[in-house]
């Protein structure tokens, strides 16, 4: 049976710990808000403005209407006109644009005459991201104007759902949600359980009777209020800041996102049991923490990746909580929609709480 009171013992001096660990308070606080606006902002996966040089050899109306569409994009801007196809070439090598475009003197000819016509696009490859994004939108622009030009042609109609503005932004902040629970409890549970090593005093807490399941429970407590104010805290400034709603049931959210925190505190018990050190918990939660993050679907899909990879990140609880944020924040969807990520993130919590448990008693031993 659980001591109730020695338990609350034990969460009382870690409180006390982590008011004077100046190092803990800027994890647990500053932190999370620094990484909310660090991706929030920073990390934003869209392309809009892309510079274009134009070289127009035709000249003409047909080819001013073509610019003017691509120029009024919200995608691509003309930075500059330059006088022979070589030119933009140069203007590519020297980095001022990341499109050219190459309107032959036949084009208006061809055009007026109903027989089909081309113009060049000359993408910079360097960044194979905005290259792939580049050519598409100039492809949907061009398109488009060829369409406006004919008539009794289909238009397809695209209605997106979720996201229908396409932000990034939105995209990331649910993502973010789930990194920042995951990052702060599992370092914070890994240094807080390290630390009674090094100062020596987890073979005094030994010798009392206090059984290491009180001392995990007792260590944990203060981490979790900590958690979920972070998560109050991140909910809020991504409706401020960000304006993402949450569309589906935020008990819901809270319920799962306890028990991925579940996941979290174990991850931190299990590297606490094979550092001696705080640098090394340090070293090792870094180990984890950093492949999470790309291999957990946060910033690459993960049916982009090569199939050993794809198999290895389903090892990884942030992957589902991902799903689940997303579905949950963006779509609005409830239980039964997301039965399997939840199913998948249940079975690999109690693996990991296991593991951890076993390993923890077995170096109290």
């Amino acid at each position: 049976m659980i001591n109730i009171n020695r338990t609350l013992t034990i969460a009382k001096k870690e409180i006390i710990h982590i008011k004077r660990d100046r190092a803990s308070l800027v994890i647990a606080l500053i932190l999370p808000i620094f990484l909310l606006l660090l991706f929030g902002f920073a990390v934003s996966s869209d392309v809009d403005n892309l510079k274009l040089s134009v070289y127009d050899g035709s000249k003409s109306i047909e080819s001013r209407e073509l610019i003017n569409s691509l120029n009024n994009s919200t995608y691509l801007k003309v930075y500059e006109y330059v006088d022979t196809p070589d030119a933009v070439e140069k203007s590519l090598d020297y980095g001022r644009t990341k499109i050219g475009v190459i309107i032959p003197d036949y084009f208006t000819t061809r055009l007026r005459r109903g027989e089909p016509t081309d113009v060049q696009f000359l993408i910079d490859g360097s960044d194979p991201y905005i290259a792939k994004t580049a050519a598409s939108y100039s492809a949907l622009i061009v398109n488009h104007h060829s369409q406006e030009l004919q008539k009794n042609v289909i238009k397809p109609f695209n209605l997106l759902l979720y996201n229908p503005t396409l932000e990034s932004s939105k995209f990331n902040i649910p993502g973010i949600i789930g990194l920042i629970l995951q990052n702060i409890t599992i370092m914070l549970t890994a240094f807080s359980i390290v630390r009674e090593k090094e100062k020596g005093t987890m073979e005094q807490l030994i010798m009392t009777p206090i059984t290491p399941l009180e001392l995990v429970i007792g260590k944990i407590i203060p981490y979790v209020f900590i958690a979920f104010l972070e998560l109050d805290m991140t909910l809020i400034l991504g409706k401020i800041i960000f304006g993402v709603d949450i569309k589906g049931s935020l008990t819901l959210l809270i319920t799962l996102g306890t028990i991925f925190l579940t996941s979290s505190l174990a991850i931190g018990i299990f590297i606490s049991t094979i550092s001696n050190t705080q640098l090394e918990a340090m070293h090792l939660s870094l180990a984890y923490l950093l492949p999470s993050v790309i291999l957990s679907g946060f910033v690459f899909p993960r049916e982009a990746m090569p199939k050993i990879i794809y198999f290895v990140s389903c090892f990884i609880p942030l992957t589902y909580f991902n799903e689940i944020l997303r579905g949950i924040i963006l779509k609005g969807v409830g239980f039964k929609e997301l039965l399997q990520p939840i199913a998948a993130l249940m079975g690999l919590i109690i693996v990991i709480i296991i593991v951890s448990i076993k390993k923890f008693k077995k170096t109290l031993d």
